[in-house]
Formats: C-alpha cells, sequence, structure tokens
C-alpha cells in the first residue's frame, strides 16, 4: 500500500510542498482508517449477522421438521428445484410421488426428491416440512451461520479498506494533476524569455 509513503513528507525539508503537506495528511487519514475503522466495522457487522442468523438457526429448528416419506411411484428424470444446501454433486437424487404425515397430524401427498438410488413404491426416506407439512429446506445449522456471519464480517472489512484506499488514491491523483497543471503554467509563462541572454536584467 502506497499510504505510508506518503509519511515521509512529514518531516522537515525545505523543499516540502503544501501540497506535500496535504498528502501526507491524507496518507495518515487513510492508514488509521484501514487498521482501525475496518476491522472494527467489519467486526461489528459480523457481530450482526452473527446475531441475526443465530436468531434464524433457532426459528428454523423449531418450524421445520424431520418426517418419513412413504414413495408412491419414481417420476423418472423430470427436473424439480433441489436445495442447493442439502444436495452435493455426487448425491444421486431422484424425482418421486410420495406421501408423507405432516407434524400436525395432516396427510400429504405431492413430487418431491429422494435421495435414493432406485426409487420403488414402498420405500421410505426423510423429507424436510413446515408445521403444515409443506416441503421445505433443511434448516439452517449453527456452524454454517457463524461461517456465513464471519464471512460478513471480512467482507465488510475488506470492502471498507478497499474504498479508502480507492478514496485516497482518487485525491492524491487530483493533488497531482493540479500541482502538474500549475508547472505548466509556470513553464508557459518563462517560455518565451527561457535561454535568452540578458533575461530578467
Amino acid at each position: 500500500m502506497r499510504a505510508i509513503t506518503g509519511l515521509w513528507r512529514w518531516r522537515r525539508n525545505p523543499l516540502r510542498r503544501a501540497t506535500d503537506l496535504t498528502e501526507a495528511w491524507v496518507a495518515l487519514v487513510a492508514l488509521v482508517l484501514i487498521a482501525v475503522a475496518a476491522p472494527v466495522t467489519g467486526c461489528l457487522v459480523g457481530a450482526v449477522a452473527q446475531d441475526c442468523l443465530q436468531r434464524s438457526v433457532r426459528e428454523q429448528q423449531h418450524t421445520r421438521h424431520l418426517v418419513r416419506a412413504t414413495v408412491v411411484r419414481d417420476l423418472g428424470d423430470a427436473p424439480l428445484e433441489a436445495d442447493p444446501d442439502t444436495t452435493t454433486a455426487r448425491e444421486v437424487r431422484h424425482r418421486v410421488l410420495a406421501d408423507w404425515t405432516a407434524p400436525d397430524g395432516t396427510l400429504e401427498h405431492g413430487a418431491t426428491l429422494a435421495s435414493l438410488k432406485s426409487p420403488h413404491p414402498g420405500d421410505h426416506f426423510s423429507l424436510w416440512t413446515d408445521p403444515h407439512g409443506r416441503i421445505t429446506t433443511r434448516p439452517l445449522d449453527s456452524p454454517t451461520a457463524t461461517t456465513h456471519a464471519v464471512l460478513a464480517g471480512l467482507g465488510t472489512a475488506l470492502l471498507i479498506a478497499g474504498l479508502v484506499e480507492s478514496a485516497r488514491r482518487v485525491a492524491v491523483w487530483r493533488m497531482v494533476r493540479r500541482r502538474y497543471a500549475r508547472w505548466d503554467q509556470a513553464w508557459d509563462r518563462a517560455g518565451p524569455d527561457w535561454g535568452k541572454a540578458g533575461t530578467g536584467s
């Protein structure tokens, strides 16, 4: 990171310009924000995300139930949306017509995905449902929620650090452009007399 290199302009130097001092201040502020504000904000966002996700874990574990379903018949390879959190690339799942009993005692019947290699009528498999027997996804578990919260905190810290560094670079770029513009103006003023004998006399 180039923010640290701007700090050398703090030292006393007869060639130091006002823009050098400004650039040093910008570098110092950026360094403090990246070193302090970004991690603190990341921790706060991670803590809030952890609280919300753990609350969601408790709610889902209370409202989602694992029931035993029975295959009525295989529906072949017709597509059915799968749960990306529970389906792996190597796991074989077949679309079947099944019966199951909801947690409230009602009998349900419908198409679902069964983790059976070769489903036959009468085969049993597990299925996640809500309290009314509607098929739902597996409830979020606590370790997964913690992982998501940590990633949210890290992502926030990196985003803030990137934004601060980008703002610093833009500020320095604008200062350098103004500096070059002033140099060009000075050269334009000195240009007509440059190199002529008796210049300034």
